[in-house]
């Protein structure tokens, strides 16, 4: 290259409107280049890629930080799995299928059971023993992971094949590795959702509702780049193996403006009684301030598909049900006040109420069916070559200056 298209950081800066440590966050990502000038000292930045690096910032929304991925893209009301709409997913396919889809891209997946390994589960079982009993689902599933990741000593092969078996038999093991509500036990040839049921719910499995709880893991099983997939490619990038990315991001799902915001719905509906409630629940959440969990969405500014999907497979397998009667005077509530419209999180809530499950299922259901996604922004993650080092944009007092 001529050398005249080569500038210095401090003109590169000055073009992207940045700090100057901004750039090399952005070389250490890969978005630019950097030769070293003859002098041996300064930095040169190519000035091509900086205006188009310009461009990109200026006109995409994500900004010059975007990961480039073929797994995830939201539509106007829902997301859309490497090209397929997830609502028409949640309605014809099978959870283990959907999840092989987003980790390959392929059709073919195997109609064998997800198998985990028999040791590895009664070793998480066991860690969970000195655990109060009113533990929350989701932190149990930390120590789950953490353990079956600690027993499996194949867990650093991370080629493609050796991932996909991994990861089915993670998810195979969160699930089985939970204590059941039920004193029934479901067939080792049982799909995720059939073993699921009877860890969160003693209620006998209720054909339509065990098929609303495949549906919403297929719903929930990825949303782009949320703020645990965000730590999940992260922990990837380093080249952490499957199970200490799903631990990566297991620590950031419970946040109240993320997978533990169905936790709060959950208890929102627990004060509903009679649908007669909602409007005073309603009311004293909003005199005191509060936000009302479940409903709008950063992203689904004119609402959640996903939810609505859930509501219209509740009302078709729990007709006249209290519980999905007091979540629809809620709705109804919250809309008469003029506030955003209900999300997948309400609608998770809702399943879980209508289930008798205990208050936290909501996330369990979340981690399990996002587990699915994590892995697949992780494969993607493996096959890069540089791991994601952001640079801080640094506003402190100015270093101080060390004289020898």
């Amino acid at each position: 290259m001529p050398d005249d298209r080569w500038i210095d950081a401090a003109e590169a800066a000055r073009r992207l409107d940045v700090k100057p440590a901004t750039l090399y966050a952005y070389v250490s990502r890969g978005l630019l280049t950097r030769r070293r000038h003859a002098d041996g000292r300064r930095s040169l930045f190519d000035a091509e890629e900086i205006a188009r690096l310009h461009r990109r910032g200026s006109t995409d929304q994500a900004g010059p930080f975007a990961f480039t991925s073929a797994i995830t893209s939201l539509g106007a009301d829902r997301p859309f799995f490497r090209g397929r709409d997830a609502l028409q997913l949640a309605r014809t396919s099978s959870y283990e299928a959907v999840a092989n889809w987003l980790w390959t891209g392929a059709d073919n997946e195997s109609q064998d059971p997800w198998v985990a390994r028999g040791d590895a589960v009664d070793v998480a079982v066991a860690a969970q023993a000195a655990l109060p009993r009113d533990v929350l689902a989701l932190d149990r599933l930390q120590l789950i992971v953490t353990t079956l990741g600690v027993m499996d000593p194949m867990r650093f092969n991370l080629d493609a094949d050796a991932v996909l078996a991994t990861a089915r038999s993670l998810v195979a093991g969160m699930v089985d590795a939970l204590p059941s509500v039920s004193r029934r036990k479901q067939a080792a040839t049982a799909s995720v959702p059939q073993r699921l049921w009877p860890k969160l719910t003693a209620r006998a499995p209720d054909g339509p509702l065990v098929d609303t709880l495949r549906a919403a893991l297929i719903l929930l099983a990825d949303h782009e780049l949320a703020a645990s997939t965000v730590a999940a490619r992260v922990a990837a990038s380093v080249k952490a193996d499957p199970y200490a990315v799903v631990a990566a991001a297991l620590g950031v799902v419970g946040g109240p403006m993320h997978g533990g915001a169905s936790l709060g719905a959950e208890r929102l509906l627990a004060q509903m009684r009679r649908p007669h409630d909602a409007s005073r629940v309603i009311g004293e959440r909003l005199r005191e301030g509060d936000r009302i969990p479940g409903v709008g969405h950063a992203v689904y500014k004119n609402g959640d598909a996903r939810g609505l999907l859930m509501f219209e497979l509740l009302r078709a397998a729990a007709p006249g049900h209290p519980k999905l009667a007091a979540a629809e005077a809620a709705l109804a509530e919250v809309s008469g006040r003029g506030l955003p419209a209900p999300n997948s999180d309400f609608a998770v809530a809702t399943l879980t109420a209508i289930c008798d499950m205990p208050i936290g299922s909501g996330e369990a259901i979340f981690a399990i069916a996002r587990t699915a996604g994590w892995i697949a922004h992780a494969m993607e993650e493996y096959t890069r070559r540089s791991p994601f080092r952001p640079r801080a944009s640094y506003v402190g007092p100015d270093p101080e200056t060390l004289i020898s």
